[in-house]
């Protein structure tokens, strides 16, 4: 099979800075990296309706720039047959147990085979970092009772200058390069729009400015970003064709005045609003 080729099957629901990093680290235990992304039938069966559709999931895992393929429809549980198929030598996983609907370790074939990885402590908490926020960041209405819902979860993951550095691809404009500047909150999970940015040039140079909290609640209010600068900016550094990212406060008429602003179609409904009605519903 492919040399050091090795892979991580997961459901990838509301995809966010957390699972950037995880699949950064796991990138580094091999040459390629494989990501399987579960259906939403089987996501239905062993934990519950996701957030995000599974057209969606797998869009946004292809947008992170550690991933090399990624395998729609993958299995929930995961054996020596799924990894032999794509030429992998090993799986990694996080740190903590995935079970199915019955109790069984959906890691225990390939583990009794010494094919699989755990990945650093911590990982298996990834998937409560934006949870943890949605119940108080939601309008008082939706809230549950008492304000505090029970699926909400605390990450340990912490934001510092070293991982910027390790998310950044610390690149340079090149002659010939075409620079980007494009503008916004990028909250949630939202990063589909980066593909059309990149189709605006041949050799695109892309730079996020990212608005600071306290702008993004002023034009969107209500207890809007549900994401903070820090972790925002972890998001879009993530992306696949991200060049650069910066915390500015954009000022929209400069652009204008100076005839070099375009207003594209992401080609994406999505918006945060609409992800937190979803959140609510679904859980």
């Amino acid at each position: 099979g492919r040399s050091g080729a090795h892979s991580m099957c997961r459901v990838y629901d509301m995809v966010h800075y957390g699972h950037s990093n995880q699949l950064r680290q796991a990138r580094a235990m091999g040459d390629y990296l494989i990501v399987g992304v579960h259906t939403d039938e089987e996501i239905s069966k062993h934990k519950g309706p996701p957030v995000f559709t599974q057209e969606e999931r797998y869009k946004m895992v292809q947008a992170i720039k550690w991933v090399d393929e990624v395998v729609p429809a993958a299995p929930y549980v995961t054996t020596l047959e799924t990894l032999d198929k794509y030429s992998c030598d090993f799986c990694v996983h996080g740190d903590d147990i995935t079970l199915t609907v019955d109790g069984r370790d959906t890691y225990e074939e390939v583990k009794q085979a010494g094919r699989y990885r755990g990945g650093a402590r911590g990982w298996g908490q990834v998937k409560d970092v934006p949870a943890r926020r949605v119940t108080d960041q939601i309008p008082l209405g939706l809230q549950c009772p008492g304000g505090r819902n029970p699926w909400t979860g605390v990450s340990q993951f912490l934001q510092t200058s070293q991982k910027i550095i390790q998310f950044a691809s610390g690149k340079e404009p090149q002659p010939g390069e075409t620079v980007i500047y494009v503008a916004g909150a990028f909250d949630l999970f939202r990063i589909l729009w980066d593909l059309k940015v990149h189709g605006l040039a041949e050799r695109p140079y892309v730079i996020a400015g990212l608005h600071f909290d306290q702008e993004v609640n002023h034009y969107k209010g209500k207890n809007y970003p549900i994401m903070n600068l820090h972790e925002r900016t972890l998001s879009v550094l993530a992306c696949r064709v991200r060049s650069s990212s910066s915390p500015l406060p954009a000022g929209p008429q400069e652009p204008k005045r100076r005839g070099i602003f375009c207003q594209i179609d992401s080609g994406n409904d999505l918006t945060t609003d609409l992800i937190v009605q979803r959140i609510i519903k679904n859980r």
